[in-house]
């Protein structure tokens, strides 16, 4: 078989069906070839969203996702969903065609070095060759599943795709990691025993994070939870790993009323960072209590200390805590239901009366749509609300980037749940400047009979930005946007529009018939001056 064919049956063997891109010249024998091999092919308006797409797929699958571009400024109009991989901790394969083996060197015309683009935003960068073609591939599937996960990028030189491989072998490398020996690391002279650093505690909280969802550790951290009396705060990319119904759910860090939420963590006695990834962390570490990190990798930010670290599969460590414990609970019911009540009420400040405010838009979507439902978010000032505000009951009900956090997430993620969880609602919230950079893949979208809901938050602003001068007492310089006719764009795209003003309306249009075979758009004209009060 040629080159192609052993990088689409390796990514076949995976279990991955999709491919997202924009080609170009040199992709035409790979695009070939994964038509032939049953291969989907996902056709972006740009390659950074088709990046966006495959980032959004590998956060749903676990399994890398899959983007494509050709050379040159395909290259390079990718990088951004690339960078949002890697600090977003998710497993990608990116793609980019080059020039002629022999031209590559000396030829100058739309040929960009790779390796020195793609380094730092990569955990390895390398071309692929007839004689390399299965190794590379079994050590790109490798390196961009293993902890932490993240993108690999492989040039495919124009003479190289079509070219019979020597090196054709399929044979999967481990993929998902076997039960493995604990290890334990620990400060000398710090109490090493985890279940006596526990039992000394009143007031233990666990924070935990995208490696607990990695690691499937819910039900694991939740019977840890009840067992030993203790809340939970989920990081951001972590909501839904106790179900936010539960009674040791206390909120979600770093997102909207999040002084507060820091305030609860700084009366912890102990603190227990479960899978908690600190590229998360907006603001900087702030609690002074010891911290038992419990994680599949150790502790090698520092952006905490701790004392003590149980480096392994977490799920596991949770069981054996729980099943060691023999105290009483440490926090009543009552405290953390006070400490959610608290929250609910600060979540609200800032609402003006008679008008459509940030936090009605996500009570109103929220009650319109079943518990399964899952939604995409952008990045803005409306993402702090829906991150605090959209609950869920189970892992990656809400997906965002929140390590590079870049704006135009929402609709590639919410274009790529469509296709990989039809049996599910999707709901894609975004600001209308995050739906000005992307709003081509509405076409794409309508295009694949998705049937997804977009509420976009119209306030004709950048108003993290805005909000910013403001708080210097400069006026908006920079930072106003032009209305858009949500609906008629909508309707330009192939999709169904409406505007709405008011939370009634709002509510009408959502429990009416939606579409089941295109995108429903809601171009939402929100009073912003709640904004003003969260931040």
């Amino acid at each position: 078989m040629n080159t192609s064919a052993v990088i689409v049956r390796y990514l076949a063997a995976a279990g991955i069906r999709h491919i997202f891109g924009y080609p170009g010249d040199p992709s035409v024998e790979l695009m070939e070839t994964a038509r032939r091999e049953g291969m989907e092919f996902v056709l972006a308006r740009r390659e950074g969203t088709a990046g966006l797409m495959a980032e959004a797929y590998g956060q749903i699958t676990g399994l890398p996702g899959v983007c494509m571009t050709t050379l040159g400024p395909g290259s390079s109009n990718l990088t951004n969903a690339v960078a949002g991989a890697l600090l977003d901790r998710v497993p990608m394969i990116a793609i980019s065609g080059q020039i002629e083996s022999r031209r590559a060197r000396t030829f100058t015309h739309q040929v960009l070095n790779h390796d020195t683009l793609f380094g730092p935003i990569t955990k390895w960068t390398t071309d692929i060759r007839p004689d390399t073609a299965a190794t590379v591939m079994r050590r790109a599937l490798r390196t961009a599943m293993a902890e932490r996960p993240g993108p690999v990028h492989i040039t495919t030189p124009a003479d190289v795709v079509g070219a019979e491989a020597s090196d054709d072998a399929v044979a999967l490398p481990p993929l998902r990691p076997a039960a493995t020996a604990l290890q334990v690391f620990a400060v000398d002279g710090a109490q090493a025993d985890p279940l006596k650093r526990l039992a000394a505690a009143k007031r233990p909280i666990a924070v935990a994070g995208i490696g607990a969802v990695r690691g499937a550790a819910g039900a694991a951290l939740t019977r840890f939870a009840e067992t030993v009396g203790c809340p939970v705060v989920p990081a951001p990319m972590a909501k839904g790993i106790i179900a936010e119904d539960h009674p040791c759910y206390a909120g979600t860090l770093d997102m909207a009323c999040n002084a507060y939420m820091w305030e609860f963590l700084g009366a912890a006695d102990l603190i227990l960072a479960v899978g908690f990834d600190a590229v998360e962390l907006i603001k900087p570490w702030a609690p002074t209590a010891p911290v038992t990190h419990i994680d599949m990798t150790p502790n090698s930010d520092q952006i905490y200390a701790a004392e003590l670290e149980l480096v392994g599969p977490i799920d596991a460590i949770l069981d054996a805590l729980t099943d060691g414990w023999s105290g009483e609970g440490r926090w009543p019911e009552a405290a953390v239901k006070a400490q959610r009540d608290g929250l609910a009420a600060l979540y609200y400040a800032g609402r003006v009366s008679g008008r459509l405010n940030p936090t009605d838009v996500v009570d109103t979507v929220r009650a319109a749509f079943p518990a399964e439902a899952v939604a995409t978010v952008d990045v803005g000032s409306h993402k702090l609300l829906v991150g605090q505000g959209w609950t869920t009951t189970q892992p990656k009900g809400l997906l965002m980037s929140n390590g590079l956090s870049s704006m135009g997430y929402s609709l590639p993620a919410a274009i790529a749940a469509g296709l990989l969880l039809p049996d599910r609602p999707v709901v894609c919230f975004v600001g209308d400047g995050g739906l000005a950079m992307v709003q081509g893949e509405l076409r794409l979208a309508a295009s694949l009979n998705l049937p997804l809901t977009v509420v976009v938050f119209c306030d004709n602003s950048l108003n993290r930005i805005e909000l910013k001068q403001m708080t210097r007492q400069y006026p908006s310089f920079g930072t106003r946007i032009d209305p858009t006719d949500v609906a008629q764009l909508a309707g330009s795209m192939g999709c169904e529009g409406a505007n709405v003003d008011s939370a009634a309306g709002l509510e009408k249009i959502l429990s009416g018939s939606r579409p089941s075979d295109r995108p429903l758009v809601l171009g939402v004209a929100i009073d912003p001056a709640q904004y003003l009060t969260q931040f």
